[in-house]
Parts: structure tokens; C-alpha cells; sequence
């Protein structure tokens, strides 16, 4: 995988935390973000998970 970065997998990880339904205080918590916009940058939710939640 070329173009796989170790950062990708933080992305990853915090968009997998709130579809599991953590809070955004529980993600940044684990994520270390103190700037709750930073937060939403790493966040890339998938369209069929917010589907099924609705």
C-alpha cells in the first residue's frame, strides 16, 4: 500500500468511534483533540451507517 500514511489510521479510528455512538467528549477524549472543529476533520462517517441509525 503506497500511499497508506500511519495518520490514515486516525481518521479511521475516530470515524469508527462515533458510528459505535461515542460522543463527541468521549471521541476527543481518546483522540487527544482539544479543538472540537480539528475533531470534525478526522470524521469521514459512512453514508449507510447514518442510514441504518435513522
Amino acid at each position: 500500500m503506497p500511499d497508506f500514511r500511519f495518520h490514515d489510521l486516525r481518521h479511521e479510528a475516530i470515524s469508527r468511534f462515533f458510528e459505535k455512538g461515542l460522543s463527541v467528549p468521549e471521541v476527543a477524549l481518546i483522540s487527544d483533540h482539544g479543538d472540537i472543529r480539528m475533531l470534525m476533520r478526522y470524521t469521514h462517517l459512512r453514508a449507510e451507517t447514518v442510514a441504518a441509525r435513522l
